[in-house]
């Protein structure tokens, strides 16, 4: 269903397209919501698929892509944190550490072990492309840290990138403590550590007791034998493997759980809390919460069944999924997932036994995280209106936007917005901008007694480096350009703007709104009191001459978390874009090198450094280099061209 702007208000599915269709017609049988659906329904846009369970899978796809206002909307639909066996490991674990295999390569020829053939242990989260074998996934990276914890002290793997690997030349400091076995400096045999490997596979998959036993019996072999030092490493090794499996919290025992999540919803004060556990290989793998976006007239059910479809939308099923509600649906759900997973995936509510303990532990935790949630939320309606009282605000902010930017003397400047409201930070909605470069703006007569800005005036080239005005000229200037373009109903505009600065930044903000034609945007610019202390922050707002907040004021320590939080964003964004300026070579900056180029000229001279010392006849030998490649390449070192 479309409005009359083509934006899609509801997605949804039906055997029979006309019952659908006609029971909208009966607005007097359908509940307020639906009504004022149909009533802003314009135009209908029909896809027809070959089955049910198809259409359940293009719905989902649909409902995650358009985000309609009358669906049920999960709101934070971020992959989960896998554990990875692989024989490449980099730091991000996008792409290899060495894609060009030069590391290895030069490994082999001084006859060391390369990388690839010795397997390791690394966090992952992302699209499952890279090679090796996945295990989880897990609720939270704390989860996976401590299962990558256990799986180095009592396995002794690999977590070091592929370039760290290669470099070594003596053990490194985990082999000290007995978290690696040293693969990197043939510590360990290949058959032995292969023996590692596949014990820390049988762990994963579950068979934990089988591998307990067999170290217990290698400790007691190693103590017969009167080798103790070897015995306490074994015994070491048995522990770690007990005090993982010591903080599952749950009694598994006689249920089959390899592969299971177990969803179950809860309900208070209209909102929904769905709370989903992960099992796998027969263990906990922890639980997360979600507060999924509906009509506060939806049942638990309805949520719980909306809820469902999404979320395996790009999230691999398990075999078994337990609810807590029945669904009708039910059979249609599991033969959709069935059909995305490649295999069976049985999709029941049990009503008795186990399975239902485990769906109550489910539910209580999503009857808690909703107190929780409540509590918090009535904290933050107190500061929200305290906020709206401070700055006088015509109603409590619902959406409250804060910008900062970071950067060293002007390099990898970025721009960072987060995003605050009745729910707390919504880190979903977080923004950062790559400053490109803007006009530089000055702030022209600002000051920090006078109630005004005072204007600015705009430097006729563009801004030097580290010129802040500029900088936020321009995050201001993207943000509120792309808001008037893409959302024109303002379903997504700030209801108060804090700036991390002081009257000058207030300035560069005010006249990036006015350029714009829009003045019905509360702007506020926080600065560091005197000595930069916390506490003796001044307020810089049009039309209002600077003051300060009581130091104890909770509207105050609210303020501060905001602008920490900006703060802290902005800095993690700027260090992420100078780490990848960092690992960035001169060749990714020449127009038509690409990454079979870059290899073959990285194989051939050695170093980057070597191609900028090339003359034309040396690159034009290189492998898949043409006469004109070559001279590009000459060019862009030699300032040719």
């Amino acid at each position: 269903m479309l409005d009359a702007a083509g934006e899609a208000l509801y997605v949804g599915k039906a055997a029979s397209l006309k019952r659908r269709v006609v029971n909208y017609t009966q607005l007097a049988r359908l509940p307020v919501r639906l009504q004022r659906m149909v009533s802003e329904t314009a135009s209908l846009e029909v896809v027809t698929t070959h089955t049910e369970a198809e259409a359940l899978l293009l719905e989902a796809n649909f409902i995650k892509r358009l985000r309609p206002r009358f669906n049920v909307l999960l709101r934070d639909d971020k992959s989960f944190p896998y554990i990875l066996l692989t024989g490449r490991i980099d730091r991000t674990m996008k792409t290899g550490a060495d894609p060009t295999g030069e590391a290895a390569r030069l490994r082999r020829s001084k006859g060391g072990p390369a990388p690839a053939d010795w397997i390791g242990v690394a966090k992952y989260r992302g699209a499952r492309t890279h090679e090796g074998e996945f295990w989880g996934p897990y609720a939270s990276a704390g989860a996976v840290n401590r299962t990558l914890n256990a799986l180095e002290r009592a396995f002794l793997l690999r977590s070091c990138s592929d370039g760290v690997f290669s470099g070594r030349t003596r053990p490194c400091l985990k082999f000290q403590l007995r978290r690696c076995s040293g693969p990197c400096v043939e510590r360990v045999g290949a058959d032995d550590y292969a023996r590692l490997v596949q014990q820390a596979r049988e762990f994963l998959a579950g068979r934990s007791r089988e591998v307990q036993d067999e170290l217990a019996a290698a400790m007691n072999r190693a103590a017969g034998n009167l080798e103790y030092e070897a015995a306490a490493r074994y015994r070491d090794r048995i522990r770690a493997l007990t005090q993982v499996q010591a903080q599952q919290d749950i009694n598994l025992e006689g249920l089959d759980l390899e592969e299971a999540d177990v969803i179950a919803a809860a309900s208070a004060s209209g909102q929904v809390c769905v709370q989903v556990f992960f099992f796998r290989g027969g263990r906990n793998n922890g639980n997360r919460a979600y507060f999924p976006r509906h009509d506060r007239a939806l049942a638990e059910d309805e949520v719980l069944a909306a809820f469902v479809a999404q979320f395996y939308d790009n999230n691999p099923p398990p075999r078994q999924v337990l609810l807590s509600h029945p669904l009708a649906e039910a059979a249609l759900i599991g033969e959709a997932l069935s059909v995305r997973a490649g295999h069976r995936v049985a999709v029941t509510s049990p009503l008795r036994g186990a399975k239902r303990r485990l769906v109550e532990l489910a539910l209580a935790n999503a009857r808690d995280a909703i107190a929780r949630r409540l509590a918090e939320s009535a904290t933050q309606r107190d500061l929200l209106e305290r906020l709206a009282a401070a700055f006088a605000l015509e109603a409590p902010p619902q959406r409250i936007e804060v910008y900062d930017n970071s950067h060293v003397a002007g390099r990898n400047a970025v721009g960072g917005m987060i995003v605050a409201g009745p729910e707390g930070f919504r880190r979903n909605a977080y923004r950062k901008f790559n400053i490109r470069g803007a006009r530089a703006v000055v702030p022209a007569a600002a000051n920090d007694t006078g109630a005004g800005t005072g204007g600015v005036r705009e430097a006729s080239e563009g801004h030097s480096p580290g010129d802040d005005y500029a900088m936020m000229r321009e995050v201001l200037s993207r943000r509120f350009a792309r808001a008037l373009e893409d959302d024109a109903g303002r379903e997504d505009w700030p209801d108060l703007v804090l700036i991390d600065g002081g009257a000058g930044q207030l300035a560069v903000a005010e006249a990036v709104l006015t350029e714009l034609g829009i003045d019905d945007v509360p702007l506020v610019a926080i600065a560091k009191g005197p000595d930069r202390d916390a506490g003796r922050e001044r307020f810089f707002m049009p039309g209002r001459a600077a003051f300060s907040l009581p130091e104890r004021d909770p509207a105050l320590y609210f303020l501060q978390r905001l602008r920490d939080e900006a703060h802290r964003f902005a800095i993690g964004a700027h260090r992420a874009r100078r780490s990848q300026a960092i690992a960035r070579s001169p060749l990714d900056e020449i127009a038509g090198i690409g990454a079979r180029r870059k290899k073959a000229l990285l194989t051939h001279f050695g170093s980057a450094r070597e191609v900028s010392r090339a003359g034309l006849d040396d690159l034009a030998r290189v492998p898949g280099i043409s006469t004109t490649v070559a001279k590009r390449i000459y060019d862009h070192f030699h300032g040719g061209g």
